[in-house]
């Protein structure tokens, strides 16, 4: 299984006033600071999937994938970003298995935490659903790691709306709060589609409304990529192109997260050339192994300002 990155919470620093680094968005003192729990601070560590998965936790906002386990006993289990009432699981009647990404955290695992919601899936009667991970479900060992295909990427499907949370026996005809439920939560969605370039993978075109952003979750560490683009940056070469603009990148469970700003008068397609010749010039940046120069270094502590920890 591979190694966790993690932290012991009551080492993880000294201001209890500060956001818990679980991401539960509580305060320290009130979540983990309260324990002797370890934080996995990059619980999808060792995971071809890795990279989809931070974003499906934490900005997209309708996608769905099947998850590539090892042994499902038959039965279908999808990984969403969010399911109805945020549950952490449900069990559709006809059996399909259905695991939220975008849930309260009970644990300082998220990757334990989502086994633990597909154990309970497993096990439970069709129609059924898990609001929460909660401490009634025990105290399992048991990881995504241990129970997933560690080499196979996510097969990952990006809705324009959450029609996708009724079943098929019950498309035909909704109640009215099945309609209202899915009139707001489609009110809310952010234009988001993938740029699907050659050796491109987890790169999200986002339009926010007043601004088009391109984010691209990256699984090399965070010293290792910061170095990279910081070379990029002393060259000259960080941008997209015309009319575009770094703005900086955050963290989120252990990976970077950068974020470049666009020109929203372009359609999500017309970046796929951009981004695989910057994914190029960052993989060649990514194989230099000399010390960084003067102008490099100054470059990076440049980089490093403009980022920021998600929670």
């Amino acid at each position: 299984m591979a190694k966790k990155s993690r932290v012991r919470a009551d080492a993880a620093g000294d201001n209890p006033r500060r956001p818990c680094p679980c991401g539960s968005g509580r305060r320290y003192k009130a979540c983990h600071g309260a324990g002797d729990d370890v934080i996995v601070t990059r619980p999808f560590e060792g995971l071809a999937a890795e990279c989809d998965l931070v974003a499906m936790r934490e900005f997209l906002p309708s996608a769905t994938a099947p998850l590539p386990l090892r042994d499902t006993g038959g039965r279908t289990v999808t990984v969403a970003t969010v399911l109805p009432g945020a549950s952490a699981a449900l069990v559709r009647p006809d059996g399909e298995i259905l695991l939220g990404m975008q849930v309260q955290t009970r644990s300082g695992d998220l990757s334990s935490d989502l086994a633990r919601a597909l154990n309970w899936a497993l096990t439970s009667e069709p129609g059924t659903a898990l609001p929460v991970v909660g401490p009634g479900l025990g105290a399992d060992p048991t990881r995504l790691q241990d129970v997933l295909d560690a080499d196979a990427a996510l097969d990952l499907t990006l809705h324009t709306d959450f029609g996708w949370w009724v079943s098929e026996a019950d498309a035909a005809r909704p109640s009215p709060e099945v309609v209202a439920t899915l009139e707001r939560a489609n009110s809310v969605i952010v234009p988001t589609e993938a740029v699907a370039a050659d050796g491109v993978r987890a790169a999200y075109w986002v339009d926010t409304g007043s601004k088009a952003h391109l984010r691209w979750v990256r699984p090399e560490s965070e010293e290792r990529l910061l170095a990279a683009l910081a070379r990029l940056h002393a060259r000259g070469e960080l941008g997209l192109g015309e009319d575009t603009r770094y703005a900086g990148a955050f963290r989120a469970h252990g990976l970077l997260v950068p974020v470049w700003d666009l020109d929203r008068d372009q359609h999500a397609k017309e970046w796929i050339g951009p981004v695989a010749a910057f994914a190029a010039r960052l993989d060649a940046a990514l194989a230099e192994d000399s010390p960084l120069t003067d102008a490099q270094r100054r470059a990076r502590d440049a980089l490093a300002g403009k980022q920021v920890t998600l929670r």
